[in-house]
């Protein structure tokens, strides 16, 4: 009897042993769990390797290229401050050919380029392109609005006294000009060179564009009449069109991208001052890359173009 309860006491107390040792792996795994992880099986292997890619952050490296191209707004000078066209650079095109609407002249007749602004004077803008061009020692062609020069006369005579061409660009740029009636053209022009002669009394204008460059043969005879020549243009960046090239960063750059793929040898360049702050900007841009390529030009007024 001893020995049964003997047995029966061994075999009780192993029992104990072997329940309480399956119970320490059970309770164990959150206290070993950590170590398992840190050497993985190869079959997770793979699970690491997707950590490297969030650890270097792909955002930060396109970011750079998310904004507008570097080359058309990067500049050797800060934003406002003066500019530099000493550099040199040669560029093979054809020679610019045609004529605009109504005869009206697109081209120099040289390899030399002419810059045009259009619809000013603006007392913004007016002075920048100014600033610039006397920088670079560049004359350009200015067509002005009539009630805007009669509004801005130390702008017209900035213009003058540095050498700029005057153009007459109607009295308040009626793009239906070429509609209405003979007289009302003939005092539309006569009214703006007026205007223009009534700040600078000695200044010759040579030149004429219609608004919109809806010349008419009856517009360019009268024009001639009055002994000016009636010019289009050759490169039109259309820095007037914003509802398709938008404004800032991407008028800037689009202006900067037409005037540089399309100019040639003898081309008249549109460009607008009035109202067109984003034109400015480019030029900052363009006239080092102009003034390196080509010969810059005021239309002439001593011998018009023909």
């Amino acid at each position: 009897m001893r020995r049964r309860i003997a047995v029966s006491a061994v075999v009780v107390l192993l029992g104990l042993a072997g329940c309480t040792s399956t119970k320490d792996p059970v309770a164990s795994p959150s206290a070993t769990a950590p170590s398992v992880s840190v050497a993985p099986s190869p079959s997770d292997s793979a699970s690491p390797s997707p950590t490297p890619t969030p650890s270097a952050s792909p955002s930060p490296s396109p970011s750079p290229t998310r904004g507008p191209s570097p080359k058309p707004t990067q500049s050797t000078t800060p934003a406002g401050g003066p500019i530099s066209c000493t550099g040199k650079a040669t560029l093979n095109r054809p020679q610019a050919t045609g004529t605009g609407p109504a005869g009206s002249i697109l081209r120099t007749g040289t390899d030399a380029v002419a810059l045009t602004f259009d619809d000013g004077p603006d007392p913004i803008n007016t002075p920048k392109i100014l600033d610039m061009l006397k920088q670079c020692g560049v004359k350009a062609t200015f067509c002005l609005v009539g009630f805007r020069a009669r509004d801005r006369p130390d702008l017209v005579r900035r213009i003058y006294a540095e050498g700029h061409t005057l153009c007459n660009h109607s009295w308040q740029h009626l793009t239906d000009l070429g509609k209405r009636t003979h007289k009302a053209i003939v005092d539309d022009l006569t009214g703006t060179n007026k205007a223009i002669h009534a700040i600078v009394p000695d200044a010759k204008i040579a030149y004429f564009r219609a608004p919109g460059g809806n010349f008419t043969a009856e517009m360019v005879q009268i024009a001639k009449d009055l002994g000016m020549a009636s010019i289009y243009w050759h490169v039109d960046p259309r820095d007037w069109d914003s509802s398709a090239f938008g404004k800032g960063s991407k008028m800037v750059n689009h202006v900067i991208s037409a005037v540089e793929g399309n100019v040639r040898p003898g081309s008249i360049i549109l460009s607008h001052d009035n109202g067109k702050p984003d034109t400015i900007t480019a030029y900052r841009t363009l006239l080092p890359w102009l003034a390196a390529r080509f010969d810059l030009i005021a239309l002439p007024v001593d011998a018009p173009l023909p």
